[in-house]
């Protein structure tokens, strides 16, 4: 195998870790944000506006009006002050940008990789595979929240378990298919230099 195919195998290992390292954040500050009571915050899913927070005091206004609608404001939050309120919007508007991040680092690279042809015929089906789920995580995020914003003060149980579950089925395909690498990648090394 020539050094560029090496080099290759590196730039993909970088990537899963990297990867691996994002969907650890995510599952960290999600977590974070449903202790926090966070996570219905924004009751909106704005997918490509929803990479800019608040930008000033009007727009903080609007999203706090929105969130006074639901009732979780009204049953367990109805003294809550917009300050307060800035708190958890954070959370969740963390926890969601995180979630765009992981979905363009993978695809991103992704496409490189593909246009370079640096991946075999496998890792293309596993890795598009592996973005499909993440698209679909995205979806199922919004589902969950959906969930909390008409009836309930808190989302359901089912859809967050669902949430968590992809997102460790996420870790672990992205966990194996570095390891692949990696196994690959020492075995080559002990072809070459023993």
């Amino acid at each position: 195998m020539n050094e560029n195919s090496k080099n290759n195998k590196v730039y993909l290992m970088y990537w899963l870790l990297i990867s691996l390292f994002l969907l650890v954040s995510i599952i960290i500050i999600g977590g974070l944000t449903r202790l926090t009571d966070s996570g219905l915050s924004i009751t909106e899913w704005n997918l490509v506006t929803g990479f800019f927070p608040p930008m000033n005091v009007h727009d903080w206004e609007n999203a706090f009006n929105l969130y006074k609608k639901i009732p979780e404001f009204k049953l367990v939050n109805p003294s809550m002050n917009l300050n307060e309120f800035k708190v958890i919007y954070w959370w969740e508007f963390i926890h969601r940008l995180l979630g765009r991040v992981v979905g363009l680092f993978f695809l991103l690279p992704l496409i490189y990789f593909t246009l370079k042809k640096m991946l075999t015929k496998k890792q293309i089906i596993s890795f598009y595979s592996i973005f499909l789920l993440i698209f679909f995580q995205g979806f199922v995020g919004w589902y969950m929240v959906k969930s909390g914003l008409t009836e309930r003060t808190d989302v359901s149980h089912y859809r967050l378990s669902l949430h968590l579950t992809i997102a460790f089925i996420l870790f672990m395909l992205i966990f194996w298919n570095f390891l692949q690498l990696a196994y690959y990648r020492k075995k080559l090394y002990q072809i070459f230099i023993y």
